[in-house]
């Protein structure tokens, strides 16, 4: 465990809301794979507590019941990030703020793959499988599998003409 909160330090540069919400969650999963139950609950109510606080503070929400790989970054310690407690992450993942990971009413949640970015705003729903090497753009709504080695984008911008122009053209008499 130590050795995973070294690089997470190194990775965050061991300052900021990442680095903070990652090292409560390391806690809370190390708490829950010990075998002794007394010492298990004892540790557990110490986390929930820090996790109470940091995730208020932060609005990085990482239940400890997730499945993390090696690597994890979260780029942007500022805005929201929530992930759902069942959902798997490879390894060498980057999470961009205010990102949603987790289940659209229905049963099954995400699973992503290795290497993987995820961009801005982006929100990953269902039971979906998000391949190897994948990169999901900012404002991205995936609901869909994703191939290995993908790239998914939101859907283009539209420009319309502003408002102020219609009722230039409306006002004017016709000719």
């Amino acid at each position: 465990m130590f050795d995973t909160l070294r690089a997470d330090y190194r990775r965050h540069r061991g300052e900021g809301a990442a680095f903070v919400a990652l090292t409560t969650y390391r806690f809370g999963h190390w708490a829950l794979s010990l075998g002794n139950p007394a010492l298990r609950w004892a540790l557990l109510k110490v986390y929930g507590l820090t996790h109470m606080f940091v995730a208020n503070i932060t609005k990085i929400w990482l239940p400890p019941e997730m499945i993390i790989g090696e690597d994890f970054h979260i780029i942007h310690g500022s805005g929201f990030l929530a992930l759902h407690p069942d959902v798997v992450i490879g390894d060498r993942c980057g999470i961009m703020h205010n990102v949603t990971i987790g289940t659209n009413m229905v049963g099954g949640v995400p699973r992503i793959g290795d290497d993987v970015f995820i961009g801005v705003n982006a929100t990953i729903l269902g039971p979906i499988t998000i391949g190897d090497r994948s990169r999901i753009g900012a404002n991205a709504v995936v609901v869909t599998d994703v191939p290995p080695d993908s790239i998914v984008q939101a859907p283009p911008p539209r420009i319309y003409p502003s408002l102020s122009m219609k009722a230039m053209k409306a006002s004017r008499p016709s000719p």
